[in-house]
Protein backbone atom coordinates (compact mmCIF):
# COMPACT_ATOMS: atom_id res chain seq x y z
CA UNK A 1 0.00 0.00 0.00
CA UNK A 2 1.40 3.47 -0.92
CA UNK A 3 0.48 6.90 -1.95
CA UNK A 4 0.72 7.38 -5.70
CA UNK A 5 0.27 11.12 -5.80
CA UNK A 6 0.29 14.03 -3.55
CA UNK A 7 -2.24 16.91 -4.55
CA UNK A 8 -3.07 20.10 -3.65
CA UNK A 9 -4.84 23.02 -4.33
CA UNK A 10 -6.42 26.71 -3.32
CA UNK A 11 -9.73 27.65 -3.83
CA UNK A 12 -10.47 29.23 -7.26
CA UNK A 13 -13.90 30.50 -8.38
CA UNK A 14 -15.24 28.66 -11.47
CA UNK A 15 -18.85 29.23 -12.98
CA UNK A 16 -22.13 27.29 -11.70
CA UNK A 17 -25.45 27.96 -13.39
CA UNK A 18 -24.20 31.43 -15.13
CA UNK A 19 -22.64 32.16 -10.90
CA UNK A 20 -19.56 32.13 -9.59
CA UNK A 21 -18.78 29.75 -7.15
CA UNK A 22 -15.62 29.05 -5.23
CA UNK A 23 -14.09 26.00 -5.04
CA UNK A 24 -11.17 23.78 -3.46
CA UNK A 25 -11.79 20.95 -6.06
CA UNK A 26 -8.95 21.35 -8.26
CA UNK A 27 -6.16 19.92 -7.20
CA UNK A 28 -2.65 19.20 -8.47
CA UNK A 29 -0.31 16.53 -7.92
CA UNK A 30 3.07 18.37 -5.94
CA UNK A 31 6.83 17.21 -5.45
CA UNK A 32 8.82 16.51 -2.72
CA UNK A 33 7.69 16.01 0.95
CA UNK A 34 4.41 18.46 2.07
CA UNK A 35 3.27 18.32 5.61
CA UNK A 36 0.36 17.15 6.56
CA UNK A 37 -1.87 19.58 9.18
CA UNK A 38 -4.39 18.62 11.80
CA UNK A 39 -6.84 20.69 9.36
CA UNK A 40 -5.17 20.39 5.80
CA UNK A 41 -1.79 19.63 3.70
CA UNK A 42 0.60 22.52 3.48
CA UNK A 43 -0.56 24.86 0.09
CA UNK A 44 -4.23 22.95 0.27
CA UNK A 45 -7.23 24.29 1.10
CA UNK A 46 -11.23 23.96 1.32
CA UNK A 47 -13.59 26.65 -0.08
CA UNK A 48 -16.89 26.22 1.96
CA UNK A 49 -16.23 24.94 5.27
CA UNK A 50 -19.26 24.34 6.22
CA UNK A 51 -19.65 20.99 4.07
CA UNK A 52 -15.92 20.99 3.51
CA UNK A 53 -12.70 20.05 5.20
CA UNK A 54 -12.47 20.26 9.37
CA UNK A 55 -10.67 17.46 11.70
CA UNK A 56 -12.58 14.57 9.88
CA UNK A 57 -11.73 15.42 6.84
CA UNK A 58 -8.22 16.76 6.96
CA UNK A 59 -7.34 15.19 3.95
CA UNK A 60 -9.22 13.51 1.15
CA UNK A 61 -7.72 9.74 -0.46
CA UNK A 62 -8.95 8.28 -3.53
CA UNK A 63 -7.93 4.60 -4.79
CA UNK A 64 -5.72 5.28 -8.32
CA UNK A 65 -7.16 1.83 -8.87
CA UNK A 66 -10.73 3.20 -9.54
CA UNK A 67 -9.26 5.63 -12.28
CA UNK A 68 -9.33 2.54 -14.93
CA UNK A 69 -12.70 2.24 -14.16
CA UNK A 70 -13.46 5.70 -15.14
CA UNK A 71 -11.25 6.26 -18.11
CA UNK A 72 -14.04 3.63 -19.39
CA UNK A 73 -16.92 5.07 -18.26
CA UNK A 74 -15.68 8.75 -19.23
CA UNK A 75 -13.40 7.89 -22.62
CA UNK A 76 -13.56 11.75 -23.59
CA UNK A 77 -12.28 12.94 -20.17
CA UNK A 78 -8.60 13.59 -19.05
CA UNK A 79 -7.91 11.82 -15.52
CA UNK A 80 -5.13 13.24 -13.90
CA UNK A 81 -4.54 12.33 -10.64
CA UNK A 82 -6.19 14.54 -8.26
CA UNK A 83 -9.20 14.37 -10.96
CA UNK A 84 -11.48 13.69 -8.01
CA UNK A 85 -10.67 16.35 -5.86
CA UNK A 86 -7.91 14.14 -3.52
CA UNK A 87 -5.14 14.66 -1.84
CA UNK A 88 -3.63 11.31 -1.39
CA UNK A 89 -4.00 8.89 -4.81
CA UNK A 90 -3.45 5.80 -3.63
CA UNK A 91 -2.92 2.12 -4.43
CA UNK A 92 -3.56 -1.37 -2.17
CA UNK A 93 -6.61 0.52 -0.19
CA UNK A 94 -10.21 -0.21 -1.38
CA UNK A 95 -13.92 1.14 0.22
CA UNK A 96 -14.59 -2.75 0.92
CA UNK A 97 -11.04 -3.09 2.86
CA UNK A 98 -11.09 0.08 4.73
CA UNK A 99 -12.54 0.17 8.09
CA UNK A 100 -13.54 3.47 9.46
CA UNK A 101 -11.50 4.09 12.61
CA UNK A 102 -8.38 2.31 10.81
CA UNK A 103 -5.80 3.98 11.78
CA UNK A 104 -2.30 4.43 9.00
CA UNK A 105 0.84 5.45 9.53
CA UNK A 106 2.04 7.34 6.00
CA UNK A 107 5.70 9.12 5.94
CA UNK A 108 5.97 10.75 9.64
CA UNK A 109 2.32 11.43 9.83
CA UNK A 110 -0.56 8.99 11.41
CA UNK A 111 -3.91 8.95 10.59
CA UNK A 112 -7.52 7.57 10.92
CA UNK A 113 -10.23 6.85 8.29
CA UNK A 114 -13.68 8.76 9.01
CA UNK A 115 -15.91 8.72 6.63
CA UNK A 116 -16.62 8.47 2.76
CA UNK A 117 -16.90 11.37 0.57
CA UNK A 118 -20.25 11.87 -0.39
CA UNK A 119 -20.61 14.05 -3.96
CA UNK A 120 -21.74 17.16 -4.48
CA UNK A 121 -22.34 19.98 -7.14
CA UNK A 122 -18.78 20.92 -6.97
CA UNK A 123 -17.58 17.68 -8.41
CA UNK A 124 -19.76 18.29 -11.79
CA UNK A 125 -18.36 21.72 -12.17
CA UNK A 126 -15.26 20.12 -12.08
CA UNK A 127 -15.96 17.69 -15.06
CA UNK A 128 -18.26 19.86 -16.71
CA UNK A 129 -20.89 17.62 -16.46
CA UNK A 130 -23.86 17.05 -13.79
CA UNK A 131 -24.82 13.31 -14.29
CA UNK A 132 -21.24 12.31 -12.74
CA UNK A 133 -22.61 13.20 -9.49
CA UNK A 134 -24.86 10.42 -9.50
CA UNK A 135 -22.47 8.01 -11.51
CA UNK A 136 -19.68 8.32 -8.59
CA UNK A 137 -21.96 7.66 -5.80
CA UNK A 138 -23.84 4.83 -7.97
CA UNK A 139 -20.42 3.89 -8.21
CA UNK A 140 -19.18 2.98 -4.70
CA UNK A 141 -16.19 4.24 -5.67
CA UNK A 142 -15.97 7.31 -3.03
CA UNK A 143 -12.64 7.22 -1.65
CA UNK A 144 -12.75 8.11 1.97
CA UNK A 145 -11.53 10.96 4.54
CA UNK A 146 -8.52 11.32 6.83
CA UNK A 147 -8.55 12.73 10.43
CA UNK A 148 -5.12 13.46 10.97
CA UNK A 149 -3.94 11.82 14.69
CA UNK A 150 0.10 12.93 14.46
CA UNK A 151 1.24 15.52 11.63
CA UNK A 152 4.21 15.36 9.78
CA UNK A 153 5.71 14.93 6.73
CA UNK A 154 4.46 13.13 3.29
CA UNK A 155 5.67 12.93 -0.47
CA UNK A 156 4.91 10.52 -3.18
CA UNK A 157 5.94 7.37 -3.36
CA UNK A 158 5.51 6.64 0.77
CA UNK A 159 4.33 3.47 2.12
CA UNK A 160 0.78 3.14 3.78
CA UNK A 161 1.62 0.98 6.87
CA UNK A 162 -1.63 -0.08 8.95
CA UNK A 163 -1.08 0.73 12.84
CA UNK A 164 -4.77 -0.59 13.95
CA UNK A 165 -7.74 -2.36 12.32
CA UNK A 166 -11.17 -1.29 14.12
CA UNK A 167 -12.55 -4.28 15.74
CA UNK A 168 -16.22 -2.69 14.80
CA UNK A 169 -15.77 -3.62 11.25
CA UNK A 170 -17.47 -1.22 9.69
CA UNK A 171 -16.42 -0.69 6.15
CA UNK A 172 -16.62 2.89 4.40
CA UNK A 173 -18.80 0.76 2.17
CA UNK A 174 -20.77 -0.31 4.36
CA UNK A 175 -21.84 3.31 5.21
CA UNK A 176 -21.95 4.30 1.65
CA UNK A 177 -24.58 0.91 1.04
CA UNK A 178 -26.36 2.16 3.65
CA UNK A 179 -26.87 5.72 2.60
CA UNK A 180 -27.58 4.67 -1.30
CA UNK A 181 -29.23 1.77 -1.16
CA UNK A 182 -29.91 -0.65 1.90
CA UNK A 183 -31.64 1.29 3.79
CA UNK A 184 -33.35 -1.66 5.98
CA UNK A 185 -30.07 -2.96 6.57
CA UNK A 186 -30.93 -2.65 10.86
CA UNK A 187 -28.12 -4.15 12.09
CA UNK A 188 -25.50 -2.90 10.37
CA UNK A 189 -26.99 0.78 11.05
CA UNK A 190 -26.64 0.01 14.81
CA UNK A 191 -23.29 -0.83 14.46
CA UNK A 192 -22.86 2.41 12.47
CA UNK A 193 -24.43 4.45 15.12
CA UNK A 194 -21.91 2.90 17.43
CA UNK A 195 -18.80 3.97 16.02
CA UNK A 196 -17.37 6.85 18.02
CA UNK A 197 -14.78 8.03 14.85
CA UNK A 198 -18.12 8.34 12.76
CA UNK A 199 -19.17 12.47 12.44
CA UNK A 200 -22.15 12.63 14.31
CA UNK A 201 -23.36 14.09 11.04
CA UNK A 202 -23.52 10.72 10.02
CA UNK A 203 -25.03 8.94 13.64
CA UNK A 204 -27.57 11.41 13.93
CA UNK A 205 -28.63 10.61 10.05
CA UNK A 206 -28.29 6.64 10.67
CA UNK A 207 -30.59 7.30 14.15
CA UNK A 208 -33.32 9.05 12.31
CA UNK A 209 -33.51 6.08 9.60
CA UNK A 210 -33.37 3.36 12.60
CA UNK A 211 -36.09 5.44 14.05
CA UNK A 212 -38.16 5.02 10.94
CA UNK A 213 -37.27 1.18 10.16
CA UNK A 214 -38.65 -0.04 13.80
Amino acid sequence: MKIISVNVGRPRLAVWNEQPVSTGIYKTPVDGRVMLRTLNLDGDRQADLTVHGGPTKAAYAYPSEHYTYWRAELPDTDLPWGMFGENFSTEGLNEASVNIGDRFRIGSAEVMVTEPRLPCYKLGIKFGRTDIIKKFLVSGRTGFYFSVQREGEVGAGDEIELLARDENNVTVADITRLYARDKNDVETMRRAIALEVLPESWRDYFRQRLAKAE
